[in-house]
């Protein structure tokens, strides 16, 4: 089997290439195919840009498996057009190149962003609503994909991963900010504790796309990648606090105080040149707002989580030597 992971060189895709290493000893090759990248022990690197027609040439393209993580994901901090350029021009590349080399498997990591921004319970089979150009680029990037699949339906795979947010070990993300505020003692629930955040852990994410390029039969699946239920804000505090003996948050503030100190904070380091990891206005504005997404169809089937939150806390932290999680 030779595996093609686009964005290969991103947090979870390195984090698949090892997985799928462990699992698959006799696999041809697996390939981390992305603009940033280097060859490590458990991929090839080759440097390819979804966003231009991609040329790989390989000796055989039979019994190959298509990752595509490849994407322009950080919400706030990109121009929009920068998401539709890399999301939805890479869907149709990606598309484009299987067609070529007449690849059946494709794994797309998508994003829960589709579904909008409210706070009730939103399923597999929630009318998509997104409210920013990442949501949109990504249902777009969705449907480019369903397109391909419909084109050759007894034959084709599309499995569509949409994961809450990914966690673990080099992560360089939300949990790793929020570890960092609460070791800091500078975070504070934002006007409410019950915020509720989907979650997955990254080695989670990694096998679920691995199984489900396999076992799962030519079709179209959807699957959210969550916790069932999702845990609050409060729960992900209490247990980071719990497993790393940081100090747990108590302390809730007017949403408007906190928005109001990001924006002046985010203001300052701007004009001295400085970021600080986490400080924004726009972040603090996400946190207020749930994102209730269900994880019950994931757990219902042969891909359920193997990882609870706690245990994927613990073992990020022990990952990390027990001295932080980063």
């Amino acid at each position: 089997m030779t595996y093609l992971i686009f964005g290969g060189g991103g947090f979870i895709g390195t984090h698949l290439a090892n997985y799928i290493a462990e699992q698959d000893k006799y696999s041809e090759t697996i390939y981390n195919l992305d603009i940033n990248g280097n060859e490590n022990i458990y991929s090839k690197y080759v440097n390819i840009d979804v966003r231009n027609a991609i040329d790989l040439q390989l000796a055989d393209f039979s019994s190959t498996i298509i990752f595509n993580l490849a994407a322009v994901h950080i919400t706030p901090g990109h121009a929009e057009h920068e998401y539709f350029e890399t999301n939805i021009r890479g869907a149709e590349n990606v598309c484009n190149f299987a067609r070529k080399q007449e690849i059946n498997t494709i794994v797309f990591t998508s994003s829960i962003a589709p579904y909008g921004v409210s706070e009730y319970l939103k399923t597999e089979d929630t009318l998509p609503m997104p409210s920013t150009p990442y949501g949109i680029s990504k249902l777009i990037a969705e449907s480019i994909y369903k397109i391909w699949q419909a084109e050759r339906p007894q034959e084709r795979k599309l499995i569509i991963v949409r994961p809450g947010v990914v966690f673990g070990k080099n992560e360089e993300g939300n949990f790793s900010r929020l570890y960092n505020s609460l070791k800091n003692g500078f975070f504070f629930y934002p006007g409410r504790k019950d915020t509720v955040k989907a979650a997955v852990y990254v080695k989670d994410v990694a096998r679920i796309l691995y199984e489900t390029s396999l076992f799962e039969n030519p079709g179209v699946v959807t699957l959210n990648l969550t916790y069932s239920p999702a845990p609050t804000i409060e729960t992900i505090c209490q247990t980071i606090a719990r497993v790393t003996s940081v100090m747990e948050p108590k302390v809730v503030l007017h949403p408007q105080i906190l928005k109001w100190a990001a924006g002046v904070l985010y203001g300052v380091t701007k004009v001295f040149g400085k970021k600080i990891s986490g400080i924004h206005p726009d972040r603090v504005k996400k946190l207020m707002i749930s994102t209730n997404i269900s994880g019950e169809k994931l757990d219902n089937s042969r891909y359920r989580l193997r990882y609870t939150l706690e245990e994927a806390i613990t073992d990020w932290f022990n990952d990390c030597e027990k001295r932080e999680l980063g």
